[in-house]
């Protein structure tokens, strides 16, 4: 792997602390800011691609006609098993494409909040998690288990946080991307989308990382680093 296309969905959510582990390892990463107007790469020229996450839903097609593309791209990426990482709701697009339901959760999760490993995640042959950590939620939609992923990890707000679907595909439900910037960035754009409810923190919860966000990049950069292997394993 030479090159990353990410695919930015909203100017806020950017790659982040991706793009410093891309730069640290000498890989060169595509921003594709579909929501400018950027098309989609070309699937046949894609090496590896990064899904970011954005406010909008899956289903959100009419509002936002270039998820048909991106979907298409994902559909093409996935068949040509190269690898694929879903942030947030890049997540809930590559379980949408693989066939599984994605739809609203019993509750917003926003916030520094607790994710535990499942048996299967512990024990995972790649992307095993050997504990439980605490990343950043934003979401309030959730999904399915796609057919042939392995479920990695829940919370207690949301049972699916993670999957891995063969060797080079991951999905995450949650940021380990976000940067202390990027983070006052997302507040700034999305605190209107802040309910309540037992899972949703205020503002200065969230803006106070303490070593949360430490943890979160060394975490996300271990499994960046097993991600870009050149390994193949087949759904189950």
């Amino acid at each position: 792997m030479r090159k990353i296309h990410a695919i930015q969905h909203v100017p806020f959510e950017t790659p982040a602390h991706i793009g410093r582990w891309a730069e640290k390892r000498g890989l060169a990463l595509e921003t594709v800011r579909l929501f400018d107007g950027a098309p989609p790469p070309d699937a046949g020229g894609v090496e590896a691609l990064v899904l970011m996450g954005g406010p909008m839903s899956v289903h959100d097609e009419a509002a936002f006609p270039w998820l048909v593309e991106e979907k298409r791209l994902v559909e093409h990426v996935l068949r040509a098993e190269k690898p694929v990482l879903g942030v947030c709701l890049g997540a809930q697009i590559i379980a949408d494409v693989l066939g599984a339901r994605v739809h609203k959760n019993r509750f917003q999760e926003i916030g520094w909040y607790r994710v535990e490993p499942t048996a299967e995640g512990r024990a995972h042959t790649h992307f095993a998690f050997a504990e439980a950590f605490t990343p950043l939620h934003w979401h309030g939609e959730t999904f399915e288990l796609p057919t042939g992923a392995v479920h990695l990890a829940r919370s207690a707000a949301c049972e699916q946080q993670v999957f891995a679907w063969g060797g080079r595909v991951l999905g995450m439900q949650f940021h380990l991307e976000m940067t202390p910037e990027s983070i006052e960035d997302l507040i700034a754009n999305c605190s209107g989308e802040m309910g309540s409810g037992p899972y949703v923190q205020f503002p200065e919860q969230i803006t106070a990382v303490g070593g949360n966000i430490t943890a979160a990049h060394a975490l996300l950069e271990m499994l960046l680093d097993r991600w870009k292997e050149d390994r193949h394993e087949d759904p189950a």
